[in-house]
């Protein structure tokens, strides 16, 4: 199996780079990611600046554009042969709403939609110590995709505690959780008196009981969540059907 591997942390990562020697006992990787940290950078294309490329020492190609971005030049352009793409290892969770905003998500997001199935993970914890125990569980899962292939239209998202392995309970497959709304934005000033904001942290959860991605991961379980890249909301079509369709456009 062929993999091609990126993140958003940055191609100078560690997660990157521990996750590379794990994989790369088992399966033929590359890894073509951005050459900085693009983390928040959720699906962005760059499309007024060329996108250039550069080979590190260690093999590593850098780009200087977005997750997106590596993965689409990735795929198109350099290794055209994948059978799978990998995002990560994510340094930070990736859990419920945050998931909408997350350039790890995103590349594996931008596989999927060129054709190849796709993972990300992340790492879920303040100290990202134990990037292994994350190495370990990608490769394993991805040992059990080669029976069992993802669907056309979903991809993998992958968040392991920050814990030893011999500590990890198991896998749970779960659900995205919520959080309750961000705080604000917070206004300061730069040494020179100019108005500069901050985005505020983030919302506790709203719902991360059992069976969601935060419960799992709090109590010690990698939380698998199969993400749909549709999405549709199905449920609300024919009640949006029956009003719009009643709509006078010639008043």
């Amino acid at each position: 199996m062929k993999i091609l591997l990126s993140n958003d942390d940055g191609v100078h990562a560690l997660g990157i780079k521990v996750l590379y020697e794990e994989l790369a006992k088992h399966f033929i990787v590359n890894v073509v990611a951005p050459d900085r940290n693009c983390s928040g950078a959720s699906n962005s294309l760059t499309l007024l600046n060329p996108l250039r490329t550069q080979q590190l020492d260690n093999g590593f190609t850098s780009v200087n554009g977005t997750p997106t971005d590596s993965v689409h030049l990735g795929l198109s352009q350099l290794y055209t042969d994948c059978d799978l793409v990998v995002a990560g290892i994510n340094k930070g969770a990736n859990l419920g709403d945050d998931t909408l905003y997350s350039g790890t998500v995103a590349a594996a997001t931008e596989g999927r939609h060129m054709g190849m199935p796709a993972i990300a993970v992340s790492l879920a914890g303040k100290n990202e110590q134990y990037y292994q125990t994350a190495a370990i569980v990608t490769a394993k899962i991805i040992q059990r995709l080669r029976t069992h292939p993802l669907p056309a239209d979903q991809i993998l998202n992958i968040n392991v505690p920050d814990i030893p392995l011999t500590e990890l309970k198991g896998i749970q497959v779960t659900r995205l959780g919520h959080r309750h709304k961000a705080e604000g934005m917070q206004k300061m000033q730069d040494p020179w008196q100019r108005d500069i904001y901050w985005y505020g942290l983030l919302g506790e959860e709203l719902d991360g009981g059992e069976g969601t991605d935060f419960h799992a991961v709090a109590n010690g379980y990698a939380s698998v969540t199969p993400l749909t890249v549709d999405m549709t909301a199905y449920a609300s079509i024919e009640n949006i059907k029956s009003w719009l369709t009643e709509l006078n456009l010639s008043a």
